[in-house]
C-alpha cells in the first residue's frame, strides 16, 4: 500500500504544496498530522505501527518526517523492521531501489535536514515572539535623545562631536533621522 503522509509547517500550513508533490504517486491512504510540532506526533505514530511488508511512505521532503538526524535514523529503523519502504520527493530517496546516491549527496541530504529543522524552529519562535507582542532587532534610540540632537543640529551651534557627545547619537543615526 502506498501511504502519503504529510505535516503542517511555517512555509506550507495547509499541506497544500505536499499534497501537490505526493500526487503522482496516487496514495492509497494519506496521513495528515494536525500541528506542526515536533512533539506528540500521533498520526505518524499510528501510521508507523499500521505498517505492514511492502508499504511504501510518501513524503515531499525528509523535514515533513523527522525532525532531527537522531528521529530519521529511528524512523528509518521503525520502517526497516516493519519491511516498509520510504520515498522521499525532494531529496529523490527511495529505499526500494539500492542507494544510487554517492555518500557525499546523503551527507548534503542530511545537511539540508539540519539546515530546514533549524531554519523551521528559528521561524516559529520569531513568529510566537511577534504574536506575544515583542520586536526584534536593535532597539530604536530613545525619542527625546533624538528630538534634542536634532534641535542642536539645526541650531547650527553644535558640532557633530558635540552632538554625539552630549545625546549619543551617531552621525550617521542623526543623518538618518534628519532624511526622514
Amino acid at each position: 500500500m502506498i501511504i502519503s503522509y504529510m505535516r503542517p509547517f511555517y512555509e506550507d500550513p495547509e499541506c497544500i504544496f505536499q499534497k501537490e508533490a505526493v500526487q503522482a504517486f496516487r496514495a492509497e491512504r494519506q496521513v495528515l498530522e494536525e500541528h506542526a510540532s515536533s512533539k506528540r506526533r500521533e498520526a505518524l505514530e499510528q501510521l508507523i505501527a499500521a505498517l505492514t511488508p511492502g508499504d511504501v511512505i510518501v513524503v515531499s521532503q525528509l523535514y515533513v518526517l523527522a525532525d532531527s538526524t537522531r528521529h530519521l535514523i529511528e524512523l528509518l529503523e521503525q520502517i526497516e523492521q516493519k519491511q516498509a519502504y520510504l520515498v522521499t520527493l525532494r531529496e529523490e530517496i527511495d529505499t526500494r531501489e539500492p542507494l544510487k546516491n554517492s555518500f557525499r549527496e546523503v551527507v548534503e541530504h542530511l545537511v539540508a535536514l539540519q539546515s530546514d529543522v533549524i531554519s523551521m524552529s528559528t521561524r516559529q519562535g520569531l513568529t510566537k515572539a511577534k504574536a506575544d507582542g515583542k520586536q526584534s532587532g536593535r532597539p530604536r534610540k530613545a525619542d527625546a535623545n533624538v528630538k534634542r540632537a536634532i534641535e542642536m543640529y539645526q541650531s547650527k551651534q553644535y558640532n557633530l562631536v558635540e552632538i554625539r557627545e552630549e545625546t549619543g547619537i551617531s552621525k550617521s543615526t542623526l543623518y538618518r533621522y534628519l532624511e526622514q
